[in-house]
């Protein structure tokens, strides 16, 4: 029961970041502060759904390919949100 449940919340957390593209469709969503704090929250949901998967990935004994596809997904989904975070508060910091 375990198991599918972290599988399930694997799962979930695949679609989560595309929700950031109709909110990308209003004005106030492109203005900096928003936009800056907007894509913040994304990446670092992003990183958490990458580790937590991970972390389910590791910690359970069954290895089904539902899972195998999330940690794939949600590894990339870490990555880039790694890479965004860098790229938005590393040239402020130069």
């Amino acid at each position: 029961m375990k198991n599918r449940i972290l599988t399930a919340v694997s799962a979930i957390m695949l679609f989560v970041p595309w929700t950031i593209l109709p909110l990308r469709t209003f004005d106030w969503a492109l203005q900096s502060p928003a936009a800056e704090i907007m894509i913040s929250c994304y990446a670092a949901f992003m990183i958490f759904s990458g580790i937590f998967t991970i972390a389910a990935y590791l910690g359970t004994t069954v290895r089904r390919t539902l899972i195998k596809v999330c940690l794939i997904i949600n590894s990339l989904y870490a990555a880039f949100g790694i890479a965004a975070l860098v790229m938005i508060y590393l040239p402020k910091t130069m």
